[in-house]
């Protein structure tokens, strides 16, 4: 499963309405994915690879190596 190592977000899912939002039967599912980074970080004096989502790559949260 996609999830972030820093915050653990992970897929959300919920419901897709049709552009015409009078009927309300015409729903389907979808999923929302979060935008996440393949990055190396420094953890325990040895460098690891680890995934990030974008929001904790630019608030600064991990210390890139």
């Amino acid at each position: 499963m996609a999830k972030c190592a820093i915050c653990e977000k992970s897929i959300s899912h919920g419901n897709k309405l049709s552009i015409a939002r009078s009927h309300v039967s015409k729903r389907s599912t979808r999923t929302w994915k979060p935008n996440l980074q393949s990055v190396k970080v420094m953890e325990n004096g040895q460098t690891k690879r680890i995934k990030v989502c974008t929001k904790c790559l630019r608030s600064g949260k991990v210390n890139r190596v």
